[in-house]
C-alpha cells in the first residue's frame, strides 16, 4: 500500500466511540485506516495498573470490522520490546509536569512506543483524542525534533450524554463513583467560566472552585487541576489569551482525565 495512503490510529485496546471516531475521521481522510491495538507496558508506572487494563481484543476486532477497518496490528510485547531491547526515548520538558509529575516514565514509554509504530505502519497521517492533551503535544513534538514525516490530527473529546469523557476506565466506575465522574467536566466548565469572567482570580480560587462543584467523596482525590499554554504547557497565570484548563482526579481508585480548551 503506498505510504500517502494510510492513516494510522494507535490505541490500547478496549475501544469505545471516542476510538471509533477517531477510526472514522481516518477513513474520511485516507485511502487505507490501520488500528493498532497495543497495552504498552512501559508506558505503566505500576504494574497493577498494567496488569488491570482490560483487555477485549474480539469485542475490539468486532467494533474495529463494523468500521471497515483495513488492517489492525496486533504485536505482542515480544515482538514490540524483544530480547535485549535497551533504547527509549526521552520526552523531554513537555513530559514533566501534569500527568508526567505523577507518572514518572510514562511519557518516555508513551513516546518509545509511538514511534516504533509509526516506523512499523509508516502512515501519513495520526489520529489522537484531545481528551489526552499533554499526550497529543508530546507526541507532537516529537514527531517535529525527530523529522518525522507523519501528520497528527488531534481530535476532539467524545464525551457521554451526561458529559463525562468517553475513557477505557470508565468501565471500572461503580454506580455511585459513575455518577461522581460525570461532574468533572461540569466542574471544568464552572472553574473555566470563572477564570474568562473575573479578571482578579487566582489560582487557590481556581481550585476551590473546581473542588466545590466536584464535591468528591471522601475517598476521591483531585490530583491536580492547572492552567496551561495549549502548546508550552506551561502553567498560566491570566486568561488573557489561550489557555487549556486540564485535571486529574481519582474517583475511588480510577484515575480519570480531563480538560477545556480555550483558543
Amino acid at each position: 500500500v503506498g505510504r500517502r495512503k494510510v492513516g494510522f490510529v494507535p490505541t490500547m485496546g478496549d475501544l469505545h466511540e471516542g476510538h471509533l471516531s477517531l477510526i472514522r475521521r481516518s477513513r474520511k481522510e485516507n485511502g487505507v485506516t490501520v488500528l493498532s491495538i497495543f497495552v504498552n507496558p512501559i508506558q505503566f508506572n505500576r504494574k497493577d495498573d498494567y496488569q488491570r487494563y482490560r483487555r477485549n481484543e474480539v469485542k475490539d476486532l468486532a467494533k474495529a470490522s463494523a468500521e471497515s477497518v483495513d488492517c489492525v496490528f496486533l504485536p505482542s510485547a515480544k515482538e514490540i520490546y524483544p530480547a535485549g531491547y535497551q533504547t527509549k526515548v526521552s520526552a523531554g520538558k513537555l513530559s514533566q509536569g501534569l500527568c508526567g509529575a505523577f507518572r514518572p516514565g510514562h511519557f518516555d514509554g508513551v513516546a518509545t512506543v509511538v514511534l516504533k509504530l509509526f516506523n512499523l505502519v509508516q502512515p501519513r497521517r495520526a489520529y489522537f483524542g484531545l481528551k489526552d492533551y499533554q499526550q497529543f503535544r508530546v507526541v507532537e513534538r516529537m514527531v517535529a525534533d525527530l523529522d518525522l514525516s507523519v501528520r497528527l490530527v488531534g481530535c476532539p473529546i467524545v464525551r457521554e450524554p451526561d458529559g463525562l469523557a468517553m475513557s477505557s476506565r470508565n468501565s471500572r466506575l461503580a454506580p455511585p463513583e459513575r455518577r461522581r465522574a460525570a461532574r468533572i467536566y461540569a466542574a471544568l466548565q464552572s472553574t473555566a467560566l470563572m477564570i474568562k469572567s473575573t479578571s482578579n482570580w487566582s489560582q487557590s480560587a481556581m481550585r476551590s472552585r473546581f473542588a466545590r462543584e466536584l464535591a468528591p467523596d471522601k475517598g476521591d482525590k483531585i490530583e491536580y487541576l492547572e492552567m496551561v499554554h495549549p502548546e508550552s504547557l506551561e502553567p498560566l497565570k491570566t486568561a488573557r489569551g489561550p489557555f487549556v484548563l486540564t485535571a486529574a482526579v481519582y474517583i475511588g481508585q480510577t484515575r480519570l482525565i480531563d480538560n477545556i480548551i480555550h483558543l
